[in-house]
């Protein structure tokens, strides 16, 4: 696994490290750096399958970030014209640096010196051992698209979940789900029957119906619900409610992953209400105990209590859990981000708090009362 990232004028960064641990949960007010973080891996893997790692070049634009040019890239208070990502993994004595040359108006940042350590582009974050879904994620519609290259080559669900309905199809029936991430209410341990149950947190007795268009290169989603004749007529994806198709792909992305995988998923609790944050708080801590990596990216305090009553409960220990609150901080007349790291026990207390913390409710309370 990731055990740090390290960032020289990086966007909003001067020089930061960043701890990770089996799940780091990345928040904090928009704007202070927690998406820059996330990027920094992310232009590392596009550039790596353009071709351009090692040796060639970064790439600010492609299939999983558009960065522009350099100019926005270097941070704005820079002490000189380098660019550098670091990795440090916890089967490993030492970093990895990637430094670049800053040249404003490119859009691919030229090396300094030679990248020596090919042996880190075998690991998760250059391979199919990898899932990125974005904040932006595909809403429904009435067909969905199959990629036989990003599906069935490599299993990937694609960067807005576009996939997940092809990934369904080929794997739900055939891959089974471990039994510490098994629901309760799954009708067995198949990814789709399992799939079915946790989509189940969102809207209780929904069914998964997939049909393929092969001559069409699309797949057809729709849902059945509990009624009182058994299940109701099936329902195309643009007529159901849109947190059920926001969240199949996470679902889907935490439930086939294995053990050595890398997830980066950002705003998981996008159109769900408060009781489907907290169960995807918790499946996410499960999955994260069971050896996958996982970055979440988010805003809301109940994907954290979600995760502190999985903490509570035994199904994650806290040693495998980070939290990291980034804020916007004044030196010297500069501007930079950084972030406070609260820790959690072993009953899922946080301590410090920090001021601004997920602590909109009690303020809110106190102004009421």
């Amino acid at each position: 696994m990731i055990s740090r990232i390290r960032l020289l004028n990086f966007k909003c960064f001067g020089e930061v490290s960043i701890p990770l641990a089996n799940l780091t949960l990345m928040t904090g007010l928009n704007g202070m750096g927690k998406s820059s973080a996330i990027q920094s891996l992310l232009v590392l893997r596009q550039s790596f399958h353009q071709g351009l790692l090692p040796g060639r070049g970064l790439a600010l634009n492609g299939d999983l970030v558009n960065l522009g040019t350099a100019k926005a890239v270097l941070y704005e208070h820079a002490q000189n014209d380098h660019i550098g990502i670091s990795l440090a993994y916890n089967n490993q004595d030492r970093e990895t640096d990637f430094l670049f040359g800053y040249d404003k108006n490119a859009d691919i940042l030229k090396p300094l010196g030679q990248q020596n350590d090919t042996e880190i582009f075998k690991e998760q974050l250059f391979t199919d051992q990898f899932q990125y879904l974005h904040a932006e994620r595909l809403g429904p519609r009435v067909t969905f698209p199959v990629s036989h290259h990003h599906v069935r080559e490599h299993r990937q669900l694609g960067s807005k979940g576009e996939y997940a309905s092809h990934f369904l199809s080929l794997f739900g029936s055939t891959q089974k789900v471990p039994k510490k991430l098994q629901h309760s209410d799954g009708q067995s341990d198949l990814l789709v029957h399992q799939v079915a149950a946790w989509l189940g947190e969102v809207s209780p007795g929904v069914a998964l119906h997939l049909s393929p268009y092969a001559n069409m290169d699309v797949m057809n989603l729709e849902y059945s619900f509990p009624s009182v004749n058994g299940r109701s007529d099936h329902f195309r994806a643009s007529s159901v409610g849109f947190g059920i198709t926001y969240t199949l792909p996470i679902i889907v992305a935490l439930l086939a992953a294995e053990p050595g995988d890398l997830l980066i998923m950002e705003n998981p609790e996008a159109h769900l209400h408060p009781q489907g944050q907290v169960r995807i708080g918790e499946l996410i801590s499960r999955v994260a105990d069971a050896g996958v990596q996982l970055i979440i990216e988010t805003h809301s305090d109940h994907i954290l209590n979600g995760i502190r009553v999985a903490v509570r409960q035994k199904r994650c220990t806290p040693d495998k859990v980070a939290i990291h609150y980034f804020s916007r901080r004044q030196k010297d007349d500069r501007s930079y981000s950084d972030f406070e790291s609260p820790k959690i026990d072993k009953d899922g207390r946080i301590d410090p708090w920090p001021s601004g913390f997920f602590d909109e409710w009690e303020k809110s309370l106190e102004n009421l009362l």
